[in-house]
């Protein structure tokens, strides 16, 4: 039965593009991982989407549903629609049309600073990595498959408290560093189920109670 999901992770149209973006990034820098500057910013490039996963995920696809209807749609498929039905498929993963324009934009102002191409292709490795990390995170938070270490239960647990429980906490996905920091980790105990946890345009006719 594992089997079965890991396959349907690894030959998702959109895993399969970032999984190759990221092996072609590996094969530019492998002739080139003894210069320590080449780690430094593979390092950067994780923690830059690391930290970018809390501040996207809060203040981009948890917006009040905007008036404009094209930018009403991004958001619908970026994120309010993965929350009205957490465990459609297509859904659980960021598109790459999404993906690719916006690490082109990071790894572009990258090259600006440092003018190096081959950190600038490590840094952008670091990203797709984490990347990566994440969706397979997000992934197995929303499957019916119970992650080996007790790191990945505690933050899948946290995962599906913000998908059921209430949508304004709980941002993290792979790390809870930025609720705790932000004020967006309350105890889950004390918090209060929300209305609008399934239905993050708050239509009051198609409000649903999370489970």
């Amino acid at each position: 039965m594992k089997r079965q999901y890991y396959k349907e992770f690894f030959t998702f149209p959109d895993i399969v593009v970032m999984n190759t973006i990221m092996f072609v990034g590996l094969v530019v820098i492998i002739p080139s991982l003894s210069r320590g500057f080449v780690w430094v910013a593979i390092v950067a490039g994780m923690i830059g989407y690391a930290m970018s996963e809390y501040l996207i995920h809060r203040f981009l696809f948890h917006l009040k549903p905007p008036s404009n209807p094209n930018f009403l749609r991004l958001l619908k498929r970026l994120h309010y629609d993965h929350h009205v039905d957490p465990d459609d498929l297509k859904l659980l993963f960021l598109p790459i049309w999404y993906s690719i324009p916006l690490i082109t934009l990071t790894s572009a102002i990258f090259y600006g600073v440092t003018r190096d191409g081959i950190l600038t292709v490590a840094f952008s490795v670091g990203v797709v990595g984490y990347l990566l990390y994440y969706e397979w995170k997000h992934y197995i938070a929303h499957r019916p498959l119970k992650p080996w270490t007790p790191w990945g239960r505690y933050m899948k647990k946290m995962h599906l408290w913000h998908h059921f429980k209430n949508e304004k906490y709980w941002y993290g996905v792979t790390h809870p560093l930025l609720d705790k920091a932000m004020g967006t980790y309350p105890s889950e105990k004390e918090t209060k189920r929300s209305t609008t946890v399934r239905n993050l345009e708050g239509d009051e006719k198609q409000k649903v109670v999370g489970r």
